[in-house]
């Protein structure tokens, strides 16, 4: 397998992710870790937004480049400018690549870190691509086609546009605000899900929805366009949802 290296300075946020994300991608095809130039802690952040979202933590840690300093990688990549000119001259490695990304950790953005994980995996993504033969079925991308055809069923566009607006709901706040029965919320749901437009996670009893977070870019912005363009759509909906009764308890993670 080849082997890969994400570098950045502290090796907290950037690396860490772009870690996890390979190595769930495609850990069959690259072996892949992480370092820092001036190591710290990983932020909780981090750790929040892969758990979040599916990805394994258990083998992150934040080590220092001197640790791997006597190790042969193909790739060395830099996730910020600082990181690409102290490996710049990194000895005994294959191909050296600058990716310089934002610090999440810098940004008052409450969804920085969600941000950057979305960034960062449309990236890896199309590394993946590059520079391996076989492209698992987990990571093809959603084609425009089945995009817009999610779109065209009333139910399905109200929910992605509600689910966009509020960043989490359940199947029952959806049954409320469209006024709806759950066979039918819980089938178009699980079409989206299939067909990756949305994520899934369990809180307790409750099954919550989100935005996948690896959609790309274009079809977020059509969402988020159409929903700030649909108020007179939306308007009996949101107020059905705003009167509902003991919502389920959730921390919205917005994306």
């Amino acid at each position: 397998m080849k082997r890969v290296l994400f570098v950045c300075t502290a090796n907290s946020a950037r690396s860490q992710i772009a870690e996890a994300l390979l190595r769930h991608f495609a850990g069959d095809q690259f072996e892949v870790c992480s370092a820092g130039t001036e190591p710290s802690e990983i932020d909780p952040r981090t750790l929040e937004v892969l758990q979040n979202f599916g990805l394994k933590t258990k083998d992150l840690k934040s080590k220092s480049i001197e640790s791997l300093e006597n190790q042969h990688f193909d790739f060395v990549i830099s996730l910020c400018d600082k990181a690409h000119r102290e490996c710049r001259h990194w000895p005994g490695n294959g191909v050296v690549m600058a990716w310089d990304f934002p610090d999440p950790k810098a940004s008052s953005d409450p969804r920085a870190f969600g941000l950057t994980l979305q960034e960062l995996s449309e990236r890896i993504r199309l590394f993946i691509l590059v520079n391996s033969k076989h492209i698992s079925s987990e990571i093809k991308p959603l084609q425009p086609l089945d995009f817009y055809k999610s779109l065209a069923d009333e139910t399905r566009l109200l929910s992605l546009l509600l689910i966009e607006q509020e960043g989490e709901l359940c199947v029952c706040e959806l049954m409320e605000a469209l006024d709806l029965p759950q066979p039918k919320i819980s089938r178009h749901l699980s079409q989206l899900r299939k067909i990756g437009l949305l994520l899934d996670r369990r809180q307790g009893q409750w099954v919550f929805y989100r935005i996948h977070p690896l959609l790309h870019d274009w079809m977020r912005d059509i969402l988020r366009t159409t929903r700030e363009h649909s108020s007179q759509l939306l308007e009996t909906p949101e107020r059905r949802l705003n009167s509902m009764n003991s919502r389920p308890s959730s921390e919205s993670i917005n994306v």
